[in-house]
Formats: C-alpha cells, sequence, structure tokens
C-alpha cells in the first residue's frame, strides 16, 4: 500500500479530493470527492445573535496554531454525540506533518489553561479546508468558527470548503453545490493566496465581529 505523504496530499486538496478513515481503529485511508459539496461563503457567513452575545463576552482565549497535535487529536476523540470518528493516527501523522510546513491551522479556545475546544484545516491557495472541530465547553467550537472566518476574510482567502452540509453548518449560511460547480471554484480561488492570520488587526480591539462587520475587510 502507498504511504501518503503531505505532498500527495496537497495535490490531492487541490484536485478536489481528500482523505478519511471508516473509523479511528481503522489504519487505512480513502479517498472522498463528494458528489455534493458543503462549502461556507464567506461573503454570507451569519452569526446568530446569541452568539455574537457570547463572543462579546469573550469568556474564551483565542490561540491559533499553539496546540495543533492536540487539538486534532481532541477532533478524533468519541463523544455521546459522535460516538465514531475518522481521525486515525495516518491522519494526525500527515496533518502535523502539514502543520509543520505552515500548511494546516488551528483556531483554539481555551480556558483556565486548557483547550475547551477549537477547530483545524488546511490552507492552500486562497482556499481554507475545515476539516474538523470540537467543544468541551458551550459554544466552543461556534465560537472558534466566528474567529476563523474573521481571519480568512481578513487574509484574502476566497472559499471555505466544509466537505459536507451539516444543519450545524447551515445555521452560518453554509450551503452545498454541485460537484462541478465546487470544482470550479476551487480552480479559481487556488489562483489566489489567503495568508492566514494568527492575531486580529489593533482597529478592530481583537474583536471577530468588528473584522466581519467592516467593509474593509469583506471579500
Amino acid at each position: 500500500m502507498l504511504q501518503l505523504t503531505p505532498d500527495i496530499l496537497i495535490r490531492a486538496y487541490a484536485a478536489g479530493v481528500f482523505p478519511m478513515a471508516e473509523s479511528a481503529d481503522d489504519p487505512e485511508l480513502f479517498w472522498v470527492d463528494p458528489r455534493r459539496r458543503g462549502i461556507l461563503p464567506l461573503d454570507a457567513f451569519h452569526v446568530p445573535r446569541r452568539l455574537r452575545r457570547v463572543v462579546r463576552r469573550r469568556i474564551f482565549e483565542i490561540r491559533c496554531d499553539s496546540a495543533f497535535e492536540e487539538i486534532i487529536r481532541a477532533c478524533g476523540e468519541a463523544s455521546e454525540k459522535r460516538p465514531n470518528t475518522w481521525i486515525n493516527d495516518e491522519i494526525v501523522r500527515l496533518y502535523t506533518a502539514l502543520f509543520a510546513r505552515g500548511a494546516a491551522h488551528t483556531v483554539e479556545c481555551w480556558r483556565n489553561g486548557k483547550v475547551v475546544g477549537g477547530l483545524y484545516g488546511l490552507s492552500l491557495g486562497a482556499v481554507f479546508f475545515g476539516e474538523s472541530m470540537f467543544s468541551r465547553e458551550t459554544d466552543a467550537s461556534k465560537v472558534a468558527l466566528v474567529h476563523l472566518v474573521a481571519r480568512l476574510r481578513l487574509g484574502g482567502f476566497r472559499l471555505l470548503d466544509t466537505q459536507f452540509l451539516t444543519p450545524h453548518l447551515a445555521r452560518f449560511g453554509g450551503i452545498e453545490i454541485s460537484r462541478a460547480r465546487y470544482h470550479r471554484m476551487l480552480a479559481e480561488a487556488l489562483c489566489y493566496r489567503g495568508i492566514f492570520s494568527s492575531t486580529l488587526p489593533d482597529c478592530s480591539g481583537g474583536d471577530p465581529l468588528a473584522v466581519l462587520q467592516s467593509s474593509k475587510f469583506t471579500s
């Protein structure tokens, strides 16, 4: 069996496919190219009113790229709501290697010195491929998503790929598009370069909502 490398993975994403495992215990991976693709339009991102209040309270400390392996392993943990996950050791190995190359990123929610939620994904061109998220405290992954979108808007990203559309993502404005349309959008976005920033600009006061509301940062 051919062992995947970070370079193979990057070429696969550029072609519109991504790897998954049947379960966390399955050592093998398979390629996925969904007939219907989930995306979250960056210019139509919706933050529910209640979540806006949570974000403004700043109950979580937000960090980026400070605990990549901890985040990806937390995303792979089984829970009551998600008893089976697709993140196996091979996924951890590959994406940790991509992180070391600056191609993968995390947005992390910390509280009392502990990671309580977050997400990770791959950055390529002006595309961010969102891989997975988790919460150990209420709203932690949602706050991380708000911070992610603010950074993508700020950095000139053109496409946020969520792979599949879930009811959770639909509440934020996520939509489902055809494979053909996705591949067209992907090819166009790969012609540009997005910059993932670990911090928000001083003029925003570190508030992702200020970034999202500012026409200056609208994609």
